[in-house]
């Protein structure tokens, strides 16, 4: 009979923040799988626990998930933790469930903590909808890019960001987005947690005035307004600028433009 793979919230920086049945999954598996070995081997001498331990990351998952698989379907139980919260977010793990699935075998969660929700709960901005990006692009133009397609999404928007960057991508949210309401979540749950509210603009130069900017960073920016309404329908105000002379795709980016709405919106309703 095949093994269970559960995946295990572990602590983001508090190691008083695990779950009872975390500790008791932890403790009665054959094997743990984890990022780095030396840090979840500091959470497991907190909790007393010895267990076998092999590590995955993202550049040696494909190999590591074949092996955890070939120990599940042994009978082995297996606990898959990452090296902080919640297993899979912005963290390697995919491969290894989507393999355990695919191989017929039970995928089991074990909630805890998650630097997103955390930081969210504890914002101040809308929490009835809300979209987790991961980490924002590394390169400027591509970073830009992407706040530019959101720029329309009326939920709040959640990324984790580098203590390096997090200056210029505050610069980046304060020209794109404009005033919204940000908010920046540092060192969740540790000795040196920080929540600062604001716009982009003004956290930009609160934390520009400081020696230096450490720690793990996740930043919430509040939602777009609801959209201005027009009488006109899109697929007529797109009709209306090519019998002016506009070229398709002109005429989608201005509409899009002038109603706060993604070119793809726009190109979709055209489309229906």
């Amino acid at each position: 009979m095949p093994g269970i793979l559960y995946i295990v919230a572990t602590p983001i920086g508090n190691l008083e923040d695990i779950t009872r049945r975390a500790i008791r999954i932890l403790g009665e598996a054959d094997r743990i799988a984890c990022e780095d070995t030396r840090q979840t081997r500091k959470l497991l001498d907190h909790l007393g626990i010895a267990k076998p331990m092999v590590s995955y990351h993202e550049h040696n998952e494909n190999a590591r998930a074949a092996q955890l698989i070939e120990a599940l379907e042994a009978g082995e139980n297996v606990a898959l933790v990452s090296d902080a919260g919640t297993p899979l977010i912005s963290d390697p793990g995919y491969r290894v469930v989507a393999a355990a699935i695919e191989a017929g075998i039970s995928v089991v969660p074990v909630p805890g903590p998650s630097a997103a929700i955390a930081a969210l709960s504890a914002a101040g901005l809308a929490t009835d909808a809300f979209r987790f990006g991961g980490f924002l692009p590394v390169k400027k133009s591509a970073r830009r890019k992407m706040l530019e397609e959101l720029k329309s999404e009326t939920c709040t928007l959640i990324f984790y960001e580098a203590p390096h960057r997090i200056l210029e991508t505050l610069e980046d949210i304060a020209q794109i987005l404009g005033a919204r309401r940000v908010a920046i979540a540092r060192e969740l749950t540790k000795v040196h947690e920080e929540i600062l509210r604001g716009t982009a603009a003004e956290l930009g130069e609160r934390l520009s005035a400081r020696a230096s900017i450490r720690g793990e960073i996740t930043i919430l920016i509040a939602k777009a307004e609801a959209a201005e309404t027009f009488e006109t329908p899109v697929a007529d105000a797109v009709g209306e600028l090519e019998r002016q002379g506009w070229s398709r795709m002109e005429a989608i980016k201005e509409v899009a433009k002038q109603r706060g709405l993604a070119k793809r919106e726009v190109y979709r309703t055209l489309v229906k």
